[in-house]
């Protein structure tokens, strides 16, 4: 709640300041008064400039000593700006009691002007001006109402779509906009009139066209009257909230500012205007504070509401932030207010574009494009606005702060130089960070195609393997590249020789790559396995006592899972001969034994039948690619015959294959009389007469036994 309401209040700032530069501008493009031109005339007479000579020459003299002393003239820029506060507010109280002549020549003029045409015909014009507006862009609305129909029911479950139906409702508010533009302002336009008529009538109806763009934009961007078009994520409430405070906001600004403008040019003095350009602000600065106490929830889910205490401290920093910016504006310190602005606004405006962001690219089903791989375009949208914020903040900033960027260009001294070299250092880390962004989304965005299809078996699959094994490498490569050019970059841009650099670093690889060759040796064997394919990501290698499914990859090493959960990490320079057991295809082998009695030929009939049941199986065909057989008698044991078989199955599925054809096997054995050999033990002897004698002996043992008990 807070990062949404923050963006409205830098709205809010820059709304209330605008109105005192207006004051400003319209104060350099007013005529002097009479009695201004009166004392210019005199100063244009040759006596009066010698007097004027004569009388300033001594006190330049008696001002020479004062202006060594410390208090006389302020010796640091807190003192000047101080001194600067002090004056202005001065000004301001100077001009009070001097308003009321000022309005009663501005009554004057205006009375005048209403004397001709009168005041009732002036609001007429008004009116009427702004009725024909209205009536062309309902003209618009009638020529377009098919398209407005295809708006209300347009599907917006995927991003294309969405971004489709925003880019045409844009197209349509825009319409609505020129309509009423050409319908009032054009038609205005389009009469002579008087130049004070002209002024005053011209002047409201922009006034009106401001409003009209704000309640447009206001209905694009927060779509009050439908969620579905809502490009920021919040409730109906707080978008119906904000869309009335928004638009009551820019109305005010747009009358004051065009009345501010009026009375310059009605006579008013410049400090007079700036006066009431003030006292018009407290109006913005109420409707921020309002807002900022009465806005409504607007998350849409209940965990992310915060706690009330949370709620209430918030509104009171914000309230006394709001207080600390319209002071500033009154104390006419217009640096620190466009800091303190763009210190709040530019992370807040920052956050809400995110927001907007992931929510119009968000998934089809999906609440937010959080937790999913981001795509190409939500980083290239995200990343460019957010490129262009900073920029537009660094430009007001220069602004307000009177630095020409156009003059810094000519200068060659080491100020100019530093602050070229910070705001070039600043573009070239923006269009980095753009770029990285930009690559790493591709990357992603192809590891989870390949991911995704993993399950099916065919050569792209298999090419996806490759590139879910090659692509992260290639992404760290692009880190480091991109890093190193950026940084270089704005190490020249600042005035440092790169050259040099460039050259050291160029020795030191050589010195590194001499002393630490087992590295080097490590980076350059995994190259060359990657380059000949040797192994993929998710395969199962062995290679000599370390064997393994691989689970990722770095510069120098690769990192392998064995079937028993121990993960290797072996660096590519002690693989050696890599036995890739996961390609292709797989020959399985079983042996098995059964008895000296047992028919081989029916054996290998029964055998056949399994095989073919096995293929004939839907969760076993797919991954046989030829039938269990036997292949005959391997050898003669000790009390069994050796029967062999095999099969052609798929990397990694000859285990289960396996287990289910040898429980088959014994099924249709046991039913078909085929016995597995197993080991006996018989014992001999030499006849009856051997049988009694140890019989006779048992018995002489047990009663023997039962005498001594």
């Amino acid at each position: 709640m807070f990062r949404r309401w923050l963006g409205f209040l830098g709205l809010l700032t820059m709304l209330g300041a605008g109105m005192s530069a207006h004051a400003q501008t319209a104060d350099s493009t007013a005529g002097p008064p009479p009695k201004v031109q009166e004392l210019l005339q005199l100063l244009d007479d040759p006596a009066v400039r010698e007097w004027v000579a004569q009388q300033k020459a001594p006190n330049e003299a008696q001002a020479k000593p004062a202006a060594t002393g410390e208090m006389m003239v302020p010796s640091s820029y807190v003192d000047k700006r101080l001194a600067e506060i002090r004056q202005h507010v001065g000004n301001l109280v100077m001009t009070v009691p001097n308003m009321p002549d000022e309005f009663a020549r501005a009554r004057d003029i205006l009375m005048v002007e209403f004397e001709d045409r009168g005041i009732t015909q002036i609001l007429s014009l008004i009116v009427g001006f702004l009725a024909l507006g209205f009536l062309v862009e309902w003209l618009f609305r009638w020529a377009t109402r098919g398209l407005q129909r295809w708006i209300v029911t347009v599907p917006l479950e995927t991003v294309g779509e969405r971004l489709r139906a925003a880019g045409i409702r844009m197209c349509f508010g825009l319409g609505l906009v020129i309509a009423f533009a050409v319908g009032s302002v054009g038609a205005f336009l389009a009469f002579t009139w008087p130049p004070l008529l002209r002024e005053i009538v011209l002047g409201y109806l922009s006034a009106c066209l401001v409003l009209r763009i704000a309640l447009v934009f206001g209905r694009f961007i927060l779509a009050p009257g439908g969620e579905r078009f809502r490009l920021v994520p919040m409730n109906t409430a707080a978008a119906w909230f904000w869309y009335r405070r928004i638009s009551f906001a820019v109305g005010w600004l747009a009358i004051g500012w065009v009345t501010v403008g009026l009375l310059g040019t009605l006579g008013l003095s410049f400090s007079s205007r700036v006066l009431i350009a003030y006292v018009l602000g407290l109006m913005l600065l109420a409707i921020g504070i309002e807002s900022t106490w009465r806005r409504p929830l607007a998350a849409l889910h209940p965990e992310q509401v915060p706690p009330h205490e949370h709620r209430r401290l918030t509104n009171w920093l914000i309230t006394v932030y709001f207080v600390v910016l319209w002071l500033l504006w009154v104390a006419s310190a217009m640096p620190t207010f466009w800091l303190g602005v763009a210190a709040v606004g530019l992370p807040s405006a920052m956050r809400g574009m995110r927001h907007a962001v992931n929510h119009v690219l968000r998934p089809a089903g999906a609440a937010s494009a959080r937790g999913n791989v981001r795509s190409v375009t939500e980083v290239s949208l995200e990343r460019g606005l957010r490129a262009l914020l900073i920029i537009a903040a660094a430009l007001l900033l220069a602004k307000a702060w009177h630095v020409d960027l156009v003059a810094m260009t000519m200068q060659d001294n080491l100020s100019t130089r530093l602050t070229r070299g910070l705001l070039s250092a600043i573009v070239i880390a923006l269009m980095a960070e753009f770029l990285w962004h930009f690559a790493r989304a591709v990357i992603d965005a192809k590891l989870s195609g390949s991911q995704q299809n993993a399950h099916v078996d065919n050569e792209d699959v298999r090419r996806q393997a490759r590139l879910r094994t090659l692509l992260p490498i290639l992404r760290n490569v692009l880190f480091v590249i991109i890093l190193v050019i950026a940084l270089l970059m704005i190490l020249s841009s600042m005035g440092i020789e790169i050259a040099p650099l460039i050259a050291g670093a160029g020795v030191v690889g050589v010195a590194v790559g001499f002393g630490a060759q087992t590295l080097v040796k490590d980076i350059i064997s995994g190259m060359f396995f990657l380059l000949d394919d040797a192994f993929r990501i998710g395969e199962y290698i062995q290679s000599g006592s370390y064997k393994g499914t691989v689970e990722s990859f770095s510069l120098r090493s690769v990192k392998l899972r064995h079937h028993r959960g121990p993960l290797y990490t072996v660096p590519f320079g002690e693989l050696g001969a890599v036995q890739n057991m996961s390609r292709d295809w797989v020959i399985d082998k079983l042996t098995i034994g059964v008895t000296y009695d047992t028919d081989l030929e029916k054996a290998r009939k029964l055998i056949k039948e399994v095989g073919k049941e096995l293929a004939a199986n839907p969760e076993y065909a797919p991954h046989i690619i030829e039938p269990l057989k036997m292949q005959g008698v391997e050898q003669f044991g000790d009390y069994a015959i050796q029967i062999r078989m095999k099969m052609m199955t798929k990397p990694g599925e000859q285990f289960v294959i396996r287990r289910k054809a040898l429980a088959l096997i014994r099924k249709v054995f046991n039913e078909n009389g085929i016995n597995f050999a197993q080991p006996t033990v018989q014992v001999a002897g030499g006849g009856e007469h051997v049988s009694s004698a140890a019989a006779k002996q048992v018995l002489d043992l047990a009663a023997s036994a039962a005498g001594d008990g």
